[in-house]
């Protein structure tokens, strides 16, 4: 058997790969197995039967259950008599949530389907993802992990508190599932742009592996959400006797640190091949977290790398329509609001690719090209003559690297812009309204197609609306936000065209790549290809009219192109272990590896 990284006739033309040799369906890790997943759409056989078949979510049918699987399953006569396909399960499904008047019981609607039907739940999502998208994530999710602890109706996935110190290797055994393919881990410590909402995260990387299964194909049954509670700052929280996270202050330092590494741990030990995506973890500790694990074991931040594929992908779109090639990315001059791990981590993407396109003679000449704020204005040189005082709090390594030393500190948007002339204007600050009408209009006297992304999630905190962008432009502006805007009618009939450059995009497909391929690491290289990938899906008609990206309705398409070309340099860069059948074509195995949201026949058998 030959294992996929030490082949030799690996093209990059993923499409055309083949395999020298098979596996079978199962690979050991361990003490227990990893199944092939195309195994999951033939059969399942089970250990239990009866109500207990009713009642679990990944298993339920609902009123679709067989007369035959009704005597084998010992639930005949606990189901109404009639059985019903998934059409009209379906039907009934959706007239009830369109009956539902607000987004947050629309969200509490969909939250209680997954409990008890899950693949009912993925199959409607799927069906109607453009418009349920925006209710399972961003912007509703917002709403939703403020109001976590006052919705709570049914637990779901793993908490680990600070009372958890000591316990948590044992902890893990509670989980029911052998197989986890993908956790997404939160603290809670920064949730959108909404700040510290503590174990109210946990809503975050529910919807988040919601996206992994509908968007990305990942099996339910395979994926963890968890919360690490390590306490929350926020008061109105911690005042709330229905706040259901622990009630004490942030650990910090030392402390908070030693608490995660005793969970990495805990996880890696029974879920040594598990993807874990940081989530919504503050700065600092979100880049601290990274750099001490990335090589450690299977894990990114998708705050930082994940949002700077997508942006990067956005970028290079936008130099398409505008009429440029991909490699005019170092000719860019780009301004960005937000120096926390979203936005650094969103330039060093870009710093990236300028260097992988040899379009820079060094890094330093990449970072010259990006201009960074923070809420006190542009980091340039405290040295130089101005009227503001001096920083209190020191710039770490990586925000120093974009100081700019020939423009004095804490310079404004406004005066930046007007000394800049940047082509593209970055929001990931989460301050809301920061690009005023002012910003704007001085920013488009100098661009034909201002390239304007206000990233900052919930649409509460966008930086500007889609409206005042192409109010402001004169309707010349390339748009993209992190929460869904509609298309603006233009005073002269045209339509301005609005994207959503979320990395709802872009995390999917990695994390399919990742499975199917057996990643031990997530390596830089899969990120820019990401966004290389995704920025080749608009067509020269959709360009020309705006449209960056293709529409929320086609994420699974978007994941399966990421995904192939994920697992394409997983086994070019050596980090593969999966072993597939002979003759097997790469964008086959990833297609035939991605869930479906189909009933499966049921069969008990004693243990």
């Amino acid at each position: 058997m030959l294992s996929l990284n030490r082949l030799a006739l690996l093209s990059r033309s993923s499409r055309s790969v083949r395999f020298l040799q098979a596996p079978v369906k199962r690979r050991t890790y361990h003490d227990h197995q990893h199944t092939d997943p195309r195994g999951d759409k033939t059969v399942h056989v089970m250990h239990s039967r009866g109500v207990n078949i009713l009642h679990d979510p990944l298993l339920s049918k609902g009123t679709a259950f067989s007369i035959a699987e009704r005597e084998r399953l010992s639930i005949r006569g606990l189901v109404p008599p009639r059985c019903q396909e998934m059409e009209k399960q379906l039907l009934r499904v959706k007239r009830n949530l369109d009956s539902c008047e607000t987004p947050l019981s629309k969200f509490v609607f969909l939250a209680a389907l997954q409990d008890r039907n899950e693949t009912l739940y993925y199959k409607l999502l799927m069906e109607h993802l453009e418009e349920l998208a925006g209710i399972i994530y961003t912007p509703t999710v917002g709403l939703a992990s403020q109001m976590s602890h006052s919705i709570y109706r049914r637990s779901r996935g793993m908490y680990f508190s600070s009372q958890d110190r000591g316990q948590m290797s044992a902890m893990v055994y509670n989980w029911p599932h052998d197989e986890v393919d993908v956790i997404v881990v939160t603290d809670g410590s920064r949730v959108l742009g909404l700040g510290d909402l503590g174990a109210n995260g946990m809503q975050i990387p529910i919807g988040k592996l919601s996206l992994y299964v509908a968007a990305g194909g990942i099996r339910p049954r395979a994926v963890l959400p968890v919360v690490l509670d390590v306490g929350t700052n926020n008061q109105e929280l911690l005042n709330d006797p229905l706040y259901l996270g622990m009630g004490h202050p942030r650990l910090e330092g030392d402390e908070y640190y030693s608490f995660v590494d005793e969970w990495i741990t805990a996880i890696t030990s029974r879920w040594p091949n598990t993807l874990i995506q940081f989530e919504d973890f503050k700065y600092p500790h979100a880049y601290n977290l990274l750099a001490k694990y990335r090589n450690r074991t299977t894990c990114f931040n998708d705050d930082i790398q994940s949002t700077s594929s997508i942006t990067l992908a956005g970028i290079l779109a936008s130099l398409k329509a505008r009429g440029l090639q991909q490699d005019d990315l170092c000719n860019e001059r780009i301004v960005c609001v937000g120096a926390g791990s979203a936005g650094i981590g969103v330039c060093e993407g870009i710093i990236d690719c300028m260097v992988a396109q040899n379009g820079v003679k060094s890094r330093e000449e990449a970072y010259s090209k990006i201009f960074v704020l923070d809420q006190h204005g542009l980091l340039g040189n405290p040295l130089l003559p101005s009227n503001k005082t001096i920083r209190t709090t020191p710039l770490d390594d990586l925000q120093y690297c974009y100081v700019k030393h020939h423009l004095r500190d804490q310079m404004s948007l406004e005066e930046v812009v007007r000394e800049v002339k940047p082509s593209v204007l970055l929001g990931l600050s989460g301050s809301p309204g920061v690009f005023t009408e002012h910003v704007v209009r001085e920013m488009a006297q100098y661009q034909d197609r201002p390239v304007i992304f206000p990233l900052s999630n919930p649409d509460s905190h966008a930086e500007c609306t889609a409206e005042e962008a192409f109010r402001w432009t004169d309707g010349r502006a390339l748009f993209a936000s992190g929460s869904p805007f509609k298309d603006v009618v233009l005073p002269n009939g045209k339509i301005g065209r609005t994207n959503q450059c979320n990395n709802s995009y872009s995390f999917p497909g990695i994390g399919l790549g990742i499975t199917v391929s057996r990643a031990t690491r997530v390596t830089p290289t899969m990120f820019l290809e990401t966004a290389r990938t995704i920025a080749d899906m608009a067509t020269p008609e959709q360009l020309k009219d705006g449209v960056l990206f293709p529409g929320v309705s086609q994420l699974r398409q978007v994941a399966l192109n990421v995904g192939t070309r994920v697992c394409d340099v997983a086994f070019q860069e050596g980090v593969a272990t999966a072993v597939l059948k002979e003759g097997e074509i790469l964008t086959d195995v990833v297609q035939s590896s991605a869930y479906q949201p189909e009933y499966v026949p049921l069969v008990y058998t004693h243990r």
